[in-house]
Parts: structure tokens; C-alpha cells; sequence
């Protein structure tokens, strides 16, 4: 090393022994120090020279530039790193396995939507995609025939995705969210149906709104409050009217989803332009008390509800 820098002009010995050793001065002693302290930096040999001994150099830009280089190093690192650890949560059996994971996690980020859009099917194959590799594209992807595939993908996996997809629930980006919920509503069990339940209380009006819609088709009564919100919002309003008939199978049901409605139709808050939705919500719920509500409803003072609820209650009586 000595040598080295002594052939670069960094250190040059103050002088020599007899016996042709190099003899350091104290100075030299720190000169060295100082050379090693800023290559600990990531300077290179070059760089130092010109930091020790230009008088005019300064340090910021090159500081600024050796972040940059670190943060663009760890960045890498941290890349490799997420590939290694899916690879090896494939739990490959030989290297035919890792070289199918590896082409299948490329193509994953492909520009092109349809090999993304092939790799999403193929990733239950034989050594299956890792799971958060296929999340990490669902809450990504903006082509809705890849996400489709994607989705598919997540639900054929079963629970493992549901944690990570968790966590997009969470995201600052309102589209992350969306993606996330709509992942979590094709998986089936008991675990992403307690998940959905958990998201009835989002902020997101939207989040709520998929996770509503996919605990009403899967018979869970604990989203009609967020279905009638829906519909009073104008939200997916015609979806949500469907899930709530859906849900009103069951005369227990029926009186008591006919009631939510009808309170909210009576309630002074509710804007005048969703009286009519709530009202034709009304329509697909069955039992004698949604029909009692129509009867009244078709006096009402608004004209168009009036209307609304004569011509529903004709269809009801012609069935």
C-alpha cells in the first residue's frame, strides 16, 4: 500500500535507511491517516490527492455526489436483497427453480403488459411466484387485464398475501389502496372476510365501499350501514342497492335493512338528490315493511320520490 502510494505522489518517505527502508516523519505518519480516513469515505485515490493538497477544493460537491452514489449503492443492495430472500422463500429445489423464478420475477416488471400479464398466470405453477412479489405488482399495476390476473394469482395463494396487502391499505396513494382492498375481496376464508370487516372503518370512503360490496356478496350483515352510505353518496350506488337486496334474503334481514333506509330517507341531513336512490333501494328489499314504506313514500312531498316509490310499488304488487 506504502508503495502504491508513494508511486501516486500521495506519501513519499521523508527519507531512507541504510538498508533502504522507507523512514516516515510524524507528518508523513498523519498525511497517511488522513488518506485513509477519507478513502473510509469512498473517495478514491485521485480524490484524496486532490482534497489533501488543492487548496481551492472544496468538499460539499463532492460530498453531495458520494450520497448520491451510496444511496443509488444501498438502493441496489436493497434490491438483490428482496430477490434473494423471494428466491429463496420458493424454496427452489435445484437451479432449473431459481432460473424460473428469476425469468418469472423479470417479466413481472416487464414494460409489456402481457408478459406481465403471462407471468402473473404462470406464477402458480410448480415453484410458485413469492407472494409478496405478486402484491408488490398488484398494488403497482395499472393495466386492468394484468391486475386481473394478478388478483387471480393472490386469491389462488390463499392468506399469505393478506398481511402485505394490509399494509397497501394503508398506503398515502389513493389507487395502492383500491388495488389493495379489490385483492383482498377475491381471496376467500374466513381471514381476508375479518380483514374487510376491519376496513369498514377506513377513512377512504372508496376502500370502504369495495370491502362493503364484497362482505354483502359474501352475506355478512355487518355492511349494510356502509351499503346505505353508498347509496347515499351516489357511490357504486346501483352495486350497493344489490348487495343490500342480497342481504334482505331473510325476513329478519329485510325488516331491518328496510327500516336503515327508511330512517335515512327521513333523516333532515340527507340531501334532497338521494332521497330518490334511497327510495329506489327500497324496490329489491322484500317484506311487508319496505312495502309499507314505498305506500307512504308515494305521498311524499318530493315529486320525484313520490313518483319513484308509486311506480316500485306497482312493479312489487304486478309480482
Amino acid at each position: 500500500m506504502l508503495r502504491h502510494y508513494d508511486s501516486l505522489g500521495l506519501v513519499r518517505p521523508t527519507g531512507r535507511t541504510g538498508a533502504g527502508y522507507r523512514e516516515y516523519s510524524d507528518e508523513d505518519i498523519r498525511r497517511i491517516f488522513h488518506i485513509e480516513s477519507l478513502r473510509s469515505l469512498g473517495l478514491s485515490l485521485r480524490e484524496v490527492g486532490r482534497a489533501l493538497d488543492d487548496p481551492d477544493f472544496t468538499p460539499s460537491e463532492l460530498v453531495d455526489d458520494l450520497i448520491r452514489q451510496t444511496r443509488e449503492r444501498i438502493a441496489a443492495e436493497t434490491d438483490l436483497l428482496t430477490r434473494l430472500r423471494r428466491i429463496d422463500a420458493a424454496e427452489p429445489a435445484g437451479w432449473e427453480d431459481v432460473l424460473h423464478i428469476v425469468a418469472l420475477l423479470q417479466d413481472l416488471g416487464a414494460k409489456s403488459a402481457g408478459k406481465r400479464q403471462r407471468a402473473a398466470l404462470s406464477s402458480a405453477g410448480e415453484v410458485p411466484v413469492p407472494v409478496e412479489a405478486l402484491v408488490e405488482a398488484v398494488l403497482s399495476e395499472t393495466d386492468p387485464n394484468v391486475a386481473g390476473a394478478l388478483r387471480w394469482a393472490l386469491a389462488r395463494s390463499g392468506d399469505d398475501g393478506l398481511a402485505p396487502l394490509a399494509e397497501g391499505l394503508g398506503s398515502p396513494a389513493a389507487e395502492v389502496r383500491e388495488r389493495a382492498v379489490r385483492s383482498i375481496a377475491e381471496i376467500p376464508g374466513g381471514k381476508a372476510t375479518a380483514l374487510l370487516r376491519e376496513t369498514l372503518t377506513n377513512p377512504d370512503i372508496v376502500v370502504r365501499g369495495y370491502a362493503a360490496l364484497a362482505l354483502g356478496a359474501r352475506g355478512v350483515a355487518d355492511a349494510v350501514p356502509t351499503l346505505i352510505d353508498m347509496v347515499v353518496e351516489g357511490t357504486n350506488d346501483a352495486d350497493a342497492a344489490d348487495a343490500l337486496s342480497a342481504l334482505a334474503s331473510r325476513p329478519a334481514s329485510a325488516d331491518r335493512i328496510a327500516t336503515m333506509l327508511v330512517d335515512r330517507l327521513a333523516h333532515g341531513a340527507v340531501a334532497s338528490s338521494a332521497r330518490p336512490r334511497l327510495t329506489q333501494a327500497l324496490a329489491d328489499i322484500p317484506g311487508a315493511k319496505a312495502s309499507q314504506a314505498l305506500a307512504d313514500l308515494s305521498h311524499d312531498e318530493d315529486r320525484v320520490v313520490a313518483l319513484t316509490a308509486a311506480y316500485v310499488l306497482g312493479i312489487r304488487d304486478a309480482r
